[in-house]
């Protein structure tokens, strides 16, 4: 399941699912720690002596955001209950709390009393060994501890504070959780329990026929119990009210300077536009990491996730935050790889977790028999590449310098050596998608708009490496005309395949149809109007639509990763909103006239119509019914529609 709504502040990320439960919790990083990992926690109502949680079927949810916000205006209805509730949720813009206020609605003909009770099935620094849960009589909440990690929990209502709570053993012992024990409306007012704990409170209101009510509770993530209690009194002393629209007038105004650059698209267009780059927000931290993606459903099939920085995301994602506007933002992340720069060796690693700390990897470090450092060098080339950019728009010659000798030399020089003397050409490493080893054509594409943009950083300061920088992107640019473009195809290879485990000498080429071919226009080594671009990305578009009513572009040809179908020649593999934006960059680029522009439109109106309801964008979509799969939302998908959108604008102004 998707996390069709997120809401954080750079330090505290929150998301729910579908049924409003909240399936993420992550503290003190963005992407670290997720003090739920998957688990609930959950709200149910009770009235008239009926008990259900917002998951039952019985309750019909719609999802929402209030417009330009990060704050959720969702409702759910149980016309058997005869209820109605509005949910207004956000991470405060200044404090690590979140806040939930519920608008009960009485729908029945008479008054009735309301109880709502809140679940919090919480794994503190990702495990559920030596919790404590514990009602704080003196602030009226429950208390979730462990180490230098606390959760207060407590609300209010029409009737005052907590009507009710319960601490309780989970998933040991046969325990299932105090969550079972709100089911008949009563709890025990267990005060603690500790081990492997969960706690559930529960708040009352009456309320006449067709009124509402309002409860509102909060969490607050600290390190200290005074952190959180200092925190609780805060919100008491403002309000949720005060505090909600507070937060909603931030994110309105962080937001708004966006608006231009949308402005003459449909409505359907700017609303996704700005969706996106807020949603870009919840997903980068303030320490400087951009993840890549936060929603733990990945769990499901495999024991890892994607709340890792990957460089290549993180770079692609500062440049177009650099287009908005954003230079505090892209700062921190170029800061942040400058640091997590290995000292003996100019090259980043695979991934990072998001204190900076190197991220668990799959790639092997020896290859039939041949030991080597496995990395993804489209990682560093991109982040050099945009670090070109953000200076372009900024002009911050002294930031440039801050980062000049310990990042862009390091990386640049490490560009200009790690190259096959023969091919000129970079040797093998691991493609963007990080599957397979070998002499990838993004990867070629990258490596030529990193050495120019470091020859270009290079000239900045008079420094004669601009030369050697220049002329290694030369040899780059011809190695890819000669060794991966092919006359008998008429397009360019997707790689080349090293006969020997060093990676030097003889290759083999990889002709598989693959959407990241865009590379080679995109960093500048090849006009988008080249031919052999246009019978290259024609051929991308002829060879990778997927033949069904949702329609879109896989990555690659029989693309195994979630695959859905056998039927490789209708499907090649599911759609990606990446791949689909990058036809659409494409045809932008090489436009010559506002006509030409049509079908990127019709390509950016297919990825609204494939979000999901809320706007949240998925990483790739069922090929038959368009369901998301694997992660939502993805920073990559919301980066390169926003990435779409303005060149669009810019092209718009351009050709008029």
């Amino acid at each position: 399941m998707a996390r069709p709504l997120v809401v954080g502040n750079g330090n505290l990320l929150v998301t729910f699912d579908a049924n409003l439960a909240i399936r993420d919790l992550y503290w003190p990083f963005v992407g670290l720690s997720n003090h739920l990992s998957g688990h609930f926690a959950r709200t149910g109502l009770w009235v008239d002596g009926r008990f259900s949680w917002l998951s039952d079927p019985s309750w019909k949810c719609d999802l929402k955001y209030q417009s330009g916000t990060l704050v959720t205006d969702a409702m759910a209805v149980n016309a058997s209950a005869q209820l109605e509730v509005v949910l207004e949720a956000c991470v405060l813009h200044r404090y690590d709390v979140l806040v939930r206020r519920f608008r009960i609605r009485n729908l029945a003909a008479r008054p009735r009393e309301v109880r709502l009770f809140c679940s919090h099935d919480f794994y503190l620094d990702e495990t559920d060994i030596g919790d404590t849960a514990m009602y704080h009589p003196f602030e009226d909440a429950i208390l979730h501890f462990k180490r230098a990690t606390y959760l207060l929990i407590s609300g209010s209502g029409p009737e005052g504070g907590l009507s009710a709570y319960a601490c309780g053993i989970k998933g040991f012992g046969g325990a299932e959780g105090a969550w079972r024990d709100a089911e008949d409306g009563e709890l025990s007012m267990n005060a603690v329990a500790q081990g492997s704990v969960d706690s559930v409170l529960g708040l009352r209101a009456a309320i006449e026929s067709h009124k509402t009510a309002d409860i509102t509770v909060w969490i607050c993530a600290g390190h200290t119990l005074p952190a959180v209690e200092k925190l609780n009194s805060h919100v008491r002393s403002h309000g949720a009210s005060e505090l909600i629209e507070e937060t909603a007038h931030f994110w309105r105004s962080w937001a708004a300077h966006t608006k231009p650059a949308a402005e003459l698209l449909p409505s359907s267009l700017q609303e996704l536009f700005e969706r996106s780059i807020l949603t870009i927000r919840t997903n980068i931290d303030n320490r400087g990491a951009i993840l890549a993606a936060n929603d733990s459903v990945i769990m499901e099939t495999a024991r890892a996730h994607y709340s890792y920085m990957w460089p290549r995301d993180g770079a692609l994602t500062a440049s177009v935050l650099d287009r908005l506007g954003y230079q505090d933002l892209t700062r921190r992340f170029f800061e942040f790889c400058k640091n997590a720069l290995p000292s003996n060796r100019g090259a980043l690693m695979h991934k990072y977790s998001p204190n900076g700390s190197w991220g668990s990897t799959w790639h092997p470090w020896i290859y039939e028999g041949h030991a080597e450092i496995a990395f993804q060098e489209d990682g560093t080339a991109l982040t050099l590449w945009a670090l070109w950019r953000h200076y372009q728009k900024w002009q911050d010659l002294e930031f440039i310098e801050s980062v000049y000798d310990e990042f862009v030399l390091p990386c640049a020089d490490f560009l200009c050596v790690f190259r096959d003397a023969h091919t000129g050409l970079p040797l093998a490493s691991y493609d963007l998608w990080e599957e397979r080893r070998g002499v990838h054509a993004y990867t070629c594409g990258t490596v030529y708009g990193a050495l120019v943009a470091a020859a270009s950083i290079a000239q900045l300061f008079g420094d004669e490496q601009a030369a050697r920088y220049t002329a290694a992107a030369n040899e780059v640019q011809a190695g890819i005309e000669a060794h991966l473009w092919s006359e008998e195809h008429q397009r360019f290879a997707r790689r080349l395949v090293p006969k020997e485990a060093d990676g030097r000498g003889d290759y083999s080429r990889d002709m598989t149809i693959d959407s990241a071919l865009h590379a080679l226009y995109a960093f500048g080594a090849f006009a988008p109007d080249d031919p052999k671009i246009v019978s290259t990305m024609n051929t991308v578009r002829s060879r990778l639509w997927v033949q069904t009513s949702v329609g879109g572009i896989a990555r690659y040809e029989d693309d195994y990763y979630f695959r859905q179908s056998s039927d490789i020649t209708r499907i090649p593999g599911n759609p990606w909103f990446i791949c689909t934006l990058w036809y659409a960059q494409w045809l932008i680029a090489k436009a010559k006239r506002l006509d030409d522009l049509a079908e990127a439109l019709d390509l950016m109106h297919w990825t609204a119509a494939n979000a999901l309801p809320t706007g949240i964008l998925p990483e790739q979509v069922h090929p038959e019914s368009g369901f998301p799969l694997s992660v939502a939302p993805l920073t990559w998908s919301h980066a390169e529609f926003a990435a779409t959108v303005l060149d669009y604008h810019e092209a718009q102004r351009h050709l008029s």
